[in-house]
């Protein structure tokens, strides 16, 4: 935070005492923040849940119809304690900017009143967790916060931070640990069960919380397993806002344009979505009121958005970065890049999508691409490239695995996976050192260099592609021939070959 640090003390910092003085530009909360109460734990408060989760409440507690689903916001992570600095003392408020090619719209959110660092006092989290006026606890603790076996899809209990959760039930370090306790501690306490709402890119994240939450805690007690299965909630939801990092520019932004210090305001686009399974056992706010859509079945929107908007990200990221870019407003405005992308949604992905109620999904696609193009918002490249061992075993590899089963194409999924393949060697097309951040890193980095242009040293990883694909020879073909083009020919030449034949 440098550039930051030079408005330091020149300007107001944002608080409850400053607010309501801001410039008229700046949209600042329309409620009585003292009369808000908690009602939700959000576990691993990023900018992701405060441009999403958070503005959806701010409108909300705006309309004056609840005032009990205030936030209390838990930071999981050692590095989070940068957060805390900076949202502690501007009592939890900060600024979302959404960004257009048009205009920037910057507004004050204030449905956060709490925030918690749980590496300083997991017993202060715990407790939070297991209070009576918490009918609520929200997740984006990340797809590899929930410790699944990305092939059997059974719960990971031999992980070294799960064994120490297990062990140490009363200062855990996972996000699945604080959770499995906190209900615990209701449990024991007498306090009625909650729901739990996961809001993380997972197909079927309800379940998948549900599934390893019980798995944790039957390892620890059956009957607390059994307790939880019969009284805890555990809802599908669907989420989408592209929001980048917060950087110093954003924070140089904001006191320069607006004038005022605000320590980590949030930059997204204008675009928001939020799809929720209506099945909850304390209650819920009205959120239908501010435009989420309460459903019955999340998995058809899902499903769209996961292998149409993550798998295109994802694609874009690993092939872009090869060629050069480092925005992926500049990959997907690039017209080979962009045709790419359309082709790789239109040949290989949307047949095999179910109807979706409501949804023009060629409208959708078109949708995506404009957003993807948003020059404002300039998503690093090197963002959605992180943790591909989590995100391409449910992004990318079950549209592979679809369209092997039905005789179909994978030759442009195939492309996009050797773009990861040749990334994790961990250097780009002009020699420049690629830094992989995912935390199988080391050793993904190892086969990639081994392979080259064979990919059956990463195919061996039987935990992220199991044991059919490696089988299955039409797919081996694909992309041992994508591999030999990107490293004959580059990213951009291969994928013009790709786009002419």
């Amino acid at each position: 935070m440098t550039e930051h640090l030079q408005c330091a003390g020149t300007l107001p910092r944002l608080s409850n005492a400053t607010v309501n003085q801001l410039c008229t530009a700046v949209a600042v909360p329309a409620y009585d923040r003292s009369t808000l109460k908690t009602g939700i734990v959000h576990m691993s408060a990023g900018g992701f849940h405060r441009a999403h989760q958070a503005v959806y409440l701010d409108d909300l507690f705006a309309r004056g119809s609840v005032a009990d689903w205030g936030v209390c916001g838990v930071g999981l992570l050692d590095a989070d304690h940068l957060v805390r600095d900076a949202l502690v003392p501007q009592n939890c408020l900060y600024t979302v900017v959404e960004r257009s090619e048009q205009a920037d719209q910057a507004r004050v959110v204030g449905s956060m009143i709490e925030y918690l660092y749980a590496p300083e006092n997991p017993q202060k989290v715990l407790d939070r967790l297991a209070a009576p006026e918490i009918r609520m606890i929200t997740l984006t603790i990340t797809e590899g916060g929930y410790f699944v076996d990305q092939v059997t899809g059974e719960f990971d209990g031999q992980h070294p931070n799960v064994r120490h959760d297990l062990c140490h039930p009363a200062t855990p370090i996972t996000g699945i640990g604080y959770l499995t306790e906190g209900l615990n501690l209701r449990r024991q306490r007498g306090v009625p069960a909650c729901t739990v709402l996961s809001c993380d890119n997972l197909p079927g994240n309800g379940h998948v919380a549900r599934k390893m939450v019980l798995a944790f805690a039957a390892a620890r007690e059956p009957e607390l397993a059994d307790w939880i299965s019969r009284n805890v909630a555990f809802p599908n939801s669907m989420v989408d806002r592209i929001t980048p990092v917060t950087t110093d520019a954003d924070r140089v932004r904001v006191a320069e344009g607006y004038g005022y210090e605000d320590r980590w305001p949030v930059v997204c686009e204008p675009f928001r979505q939020w799809i929720v399974e209506d099945k909850f056992c304390a209650g819920r706010p009205p959120w239908e009121q501010v435009g989420v859509q309460m459903t019955s079945n999340v998995q058809p929107y899902e499903k769209m958005k996961i292998r149409l908007l993550n798998s295109s990200h994802s694609a874009m990221a690993y092939l872009g970065y090869l060629a050069g870019f480092r925005c992926i407003h500049e990959v997907a405005a690039d017209p080979d890049f962009q045709r790419f992308i359309i082709a790789l949604m239109e040949k290989e992905v949307v047949h095999l999508l179910d109807p979706v109620p409501g949804v023009d999904v060629i409208q959708y696609q078109q949708i995506l691409i404009k957003r993807f193009t948003n020059p404002k918002i300039k998503d690093q490249v090197a963002r959605v490239a992180s943790d591909g061992s989590q995100k391409l075993p449910k992004f990318m590899l079950p549209t592979i695995r679809e369209q092997l089963a039905q005789g179909g194409s994978v030759r442009l999924h195939s492309l996009a996976l050797a773009g990861w393949f040749r990334y994790l060697t961990g250097t780009d097309e002009q020699g420049v050192p690629i830094t992989l951040n995912d935390p199988m890193a080391t050793e993904l980095q190892k086969r990639a260099q081994a392979g080259g242009k064979n990919p059956a040293p990463l195919l061996a990883l039987g935990s992220l592609f199991g044991t059919d694909l490696p089988d299955n020879q039409n797919f081996i073909t694909e992309l041992r021939r994508a591999l030999e083009g990107l490293y004959a020919y580059g990213s951009r030449a291969t994928l013009r070959n790709y786009l002419q034949s």
